[in-house]
């Protein structure tokens, strides 16, 4: 994918330009100390990055002191509170102010950074996003997306929303479309993506009525915007190349998610159990040995690690909270991304010329209706 124009992005922290991120340092499970090993995995991989750090701090001092020349790359922001896995988003939203995950926000809401990254509570992140950074005109419930793997040449699709809200009428299934094209062509470079709607099957007389609405409203603008509409899709295409981007709603989407990655859990257990049963099994995996990897690293949770946020007003990039190092490098990979190809502002575009183009629609049917 060429490289976007990044002279309009904000600048770094110490000497240089870059593209600068927002780390959460204190939301993941695994503590702080992980999340800065992925900061300094990430920078290693590309001076082009800068961050904007939160949490206590002298104790981030003392961590990404350890890091080599990693301070250099960072600007420290002092942030006493956390927000715990436990924490409801309400209670978060009355007290959340002063925990790194607020202050992370809300450096991307002053525009010292073009994306924040964190692992903490999911819930509260999107609650304290809408809050911080409020949605984007037009969008009336901002969805998560999140990387499948795939059979396409780019190895994964996109498929959105996995859990940012359990309901979605028919124009927010339009926008959910909107938005995952945008976002298969800014971060995997596809010109034209192709959009599907998850369905119990892919005739036109099934489904909810609210899915059939959307089957009618998204080819209205797939033309404008830029991507193919393949129509109704089922859970065995998630994985397949017959579409880029998988439209859902935020329940059927988890579900979906949670049993993918249970099952690649249970596949990979039974692959381990399975070459360890005797002597020559044990001989085989060797001979295997180089598939094998080829096939974990395939199949690697951690290498599509990160759902992002869209709809708002600001990118933001949810890793899982269970992340290791790899994981939280990979998440800031993809934050990197989006920040450099100008995401958010072709985001925005797309958005609003669905809401143009649903107000055109809607005027046409009144006009006939009368």
């Amino acid at each position: 994918m060429a490289s976007a124009d990044t002279s309009a992005l904000p600048r770094a922290p110490g000497d240089g330009d870059g593209v600068v991120i927002s780390v959460d340092a204190m939301g993941g499970d695994r503590g702080p100390a992980t999340v800065i090993a992925g900061m300094a995995e990430s920078a290693g991989k590309n001076p082009d990055i800068r961050f904007i750090v939160h949490g206590p701090r002298a104790e981030l001092q003392r961590l990404i002191g350890r890091r080599g020349d990693l301070l250099q790359r960072c600007d420290i922001r002092d942030a006493a509170g956390v927000v715990s896995m436990g924490d409801k988003p309400s209670q978060v939203l009355r007290k959340g102010e002063g925990t790194s995950m607020w202050s992370a926000l809300e450096s991307v809401r002053q525009r010292e950074a073009t994306a924040a990254v964190s692992c903490g509570n999911t819930g509260a992140l999107m609650a304290l996003s809408m809050l911080r950074l409020r949605k984007l005109p037009g969008v009336n419930r901002p969805a998560i997306a999140c990387l499948w793997p795939s059979r396409n040449p780019q190895g994964f699709n996109v498929m959105l929303d996995v859990g940012a809200d359990i309901r979605a009428d028919a124009q927010d299934l339009l926008t959910y479309a909107l938005m995952g094209a945008s976002y298969a062509r800014n971060g995997f470079g596809l010109e034209r993506p192709r959009v599907g709607l998850l369905n119990v099957g892919t005739e036109e007389h099934k489904g909810r009525p609210e899915l059939k609405q959307a089957h009618e409203l998204i080819p209205t603008t797939a033309q404008a915007a830029n991507f193919d509409y393949v129509g109704f899709v089922e859970g065995g295409d998630l994985p397949s190349s017959r579409v880029d981007v998988i439209v859902t709603d935020g329940f059927t989407g988890n579900v979906a998610l949670k049993t993918g990655e249970g099952t690649a859990k249970l596949v990979g257990d039974l692959l381990k159990e399975a070459f360890g049963k005797s002597v020559m099994s044990k001989f085989a995996a060797l001979l295997a040995m180089g598939s094998l990897k080829r096939l974990q690293k395939r199949i690697d949770p951690r290498r599509v690690n990160g759902g992002v946020f869209l709809g708002l007003n600001g990118t933001v990039v949810k890793s899982h909270g269970s992340a290791d190092a790899t994981g939280v490098s990979a998440a800031i990979k993809l934050a990197f991304r989006l920040a450099q190809s100008g995401f958010q502002d072709r985001l925005a575009a797309r958005v609003a010329q669905s809401v143009a183009a649903a107000g055109q629609i809607n005027g046409s049917k009144e006009s006939e209706a009368s």
